[in-house]
């Protein structure tokens, strides 16, 4: 099976195996993980991310805990511990009530959710990135287009196919795409080692550039829409992506080009009223202080490090689910 076709994560033989995405690009490679702490660690160390794939891994793992225990009670404590490995992304916890809620019926029906859930998944991101592509296609008037996108919202980071780079692939398959512009989203260059290797893999023509740079190349004029994934949308329509998002949000507002928010509508909080009250996920100062292992700050240095922003609804053209346009 060629590595376009592969699932990012899926269930073998009594394990979750999944594409090692700290690996990419240099290297694709599949990694088995046999317990729920395997698990915890992939997704903290962001082998597992992208919160489609989130909610996959959720389901899974509690399949795996079923696998290691008898009792309901310890099933529940390991569910719990994996719910809570990223707080932001509301599909991880997503995934792992809805197997969750199986457990009364037995480990086998748990596994069967979770498969349930895992065949679900390219169904519905290529509904809402159809609803988005054709949502594009009447907000621009220029042809082809010329896309922005930002952090990586490919089949990396679903099950498959993916959903603001679902997008793309409609319209790259229709002849309607010039470019797409990639941040190289920081710290961890998700943009420009995954969505660009992706991108690469489709025959897609793309260019890398600085996140810094991405409002400038709006304003000059070389960018037709943003089209972005999220993490978690509130109740009001403000949503959670990747830290950088909210920058991009402003300076398509102020330059007058759509920013579109693609993602399945497991991603809607609707517990959560507004973004101010998304817990905001802070990562380790050394991604900022280092880079490829060289210390790139002074010894001591403080960091801010959010691994997320939050971009308010009224800068959002459009939040687009397998239902379309909400």
């Amino acid at each position: 099976m060629g590595s376009a076709d592969q699932r990012t994560i899926d269930w073998s033989e009594g394990a979750v195996v999944i594409v090692d995405q700290c690996a990419l690009p240099g290297e694709h490679r599949m990694l088995r993980l046999e317990t729920v702490t395997e698990l915890i660690d992939a997704i903290q160390r962001l082998a597992i991310r992208g919160a489609p794939a989130l909610g996959a891994a959720g389901a899974l793992g509690v399949a795996l805990a079923t696998r290691h225990h008898e009792r309901a009670e310890d099933v529940e404590r390991e569910a719990e511990r994996l719910a809570q490995a990223r707080p932001t992304a509301v599909n991880l916890a997503w995934g792992v009530r809805r197997a969750l809620a199986k457990l009364p019926s037995g480990a086998d029906a748990v596994l069967e959710e979770a498969l349930t859930l895992l065949n679900e998944d390219e169904k519905l991101c290529r509904e809402a990135s159809g609803h988005a592509a054709e949502l594009i296609l009447r907000e621009c008037a220029r042809r082809p287009l010329r896309l922005l996108t930002h952090c990586n919202a490919g089949r990396l980071a679903t099950v498959s196919w993916g959903s603001a780079l679902g997008v793309v692939w409609h319209l790259h398959a229709a002849g309607q795409v010039e470019y797409v512009l990639v941040d190289e989203t920081r710290p961890l260059l998700q943009g420009a080692r995954l969505t660009a290797w992706e991108l690469a893999e489709a025959g897609v023509p793309y260019r890398v550039l600085p996140d810094v740079a991405a409002a400038s190349a709006i304003a000059r004029g070389l960018v037709d829409c943003v089209v972005v994934g999220a993490d978690r949308i509130a109740a009001n329509g403000d949503v959670a992506n990747k830290v950088g998002t909210y920058g991009l949000a402003l300076a398509a507002a102020r330059h007058r080009i759509p920013f579109v928010v693609v993602a399945p509508s497991s991603t809607v909080d609707t517990s959560t009223p507004s973004g101010e009250l998304i817990e905001i996920e802070e990562r380790a100062a050394e991604e900022v202080t280092t880079w490829g292992g060289v210390r790139t700050a002074p010894v001591g240095a403080p960091v801010f490090n959010p691994a997320f922003d939050v971009t308010p609804a009224e800068l959002v053209t459009a939040v687009v689910t397998e239902h379309g346009p909400g």
